[in-house]
């Protein structure tokens, strides 16, 4: 009996085995690991776009007063401008740079992003005691993937409130 277990077949069957597993190991590694780079640069990359989107709503944007030379029907107008919120008087935020932000998304959401300087998805709440403004597109009904959010306190024409910001993507970040 010994010499049938010990046979040609069985040790072929134990050496495939053997080596099959060793792939399987070697590529499992290499693709958590390909994964685990690529899903933290695209967290990194959603933090840095998102900072840098708060820092730019805060200010008055390029040109200060692209609101008042902007017709939100002309898409292509919006290439030569970075929008800002802030207001020329430092007072916090200008209600009407919302106002026409607020337009704008409503009219072509995805050609907000590039004056916004974003290639994520975004979703931004501003909330006071007298009214709550919502622009972008919610990431918990469009099936969020990640989200990243800040959350500033601003003033709009005195009054305080908090400017609400989520970047966010509904695709893994795995390897592409």
């Amino acid at each position: 009996m010994k010499a049938q277990f010990w046979s040609f077949d069985i040790m072929f069957a134990i050496v495939i085995f053997i080596l099959s597993m060793t792939i399987l190991t070697y590529v499992w590694t290499t693709l958590s690991s390909q994964f685990t780079s690529s899903y933290g640069n695209g967290v990194n990359l959603m933090q840095s776009q998102l900072q840098e989107l708060g820092t730019s709503l805060l200010l008055q944007g390029s040109p200060p007063n692209w609101n008042s030379l902007l017709n939100i029907t002309n898409v292509t107008g919006w290439d030569n401008i970075s929008i800002g919120l802030g207001s020329s008087d430092n007072a916090g935020l200008s209600y009407s740079k919302i106002l026409s932000f607020t337009a704008m998304a409503n009219y072509n959401y995805e050609e907000t992003k590039a004056p916004l300087g974003v290639g994520y998805d975004y979703y931004i709440i501003i909330n006071s005691t007298d009214y709550r403004i919502v622009i972008g597109r919610n990431p918990f009904e469009n099936n969020a993937y990640s989200i990243q959010t800040l959350t500033e306190p601003v003033s709009i024409n005195g009054a305080p409130a908090n400017l609400t910001i989520d970047v966010w993507t509904n695709t893994s970040f795995g390897i592409t």
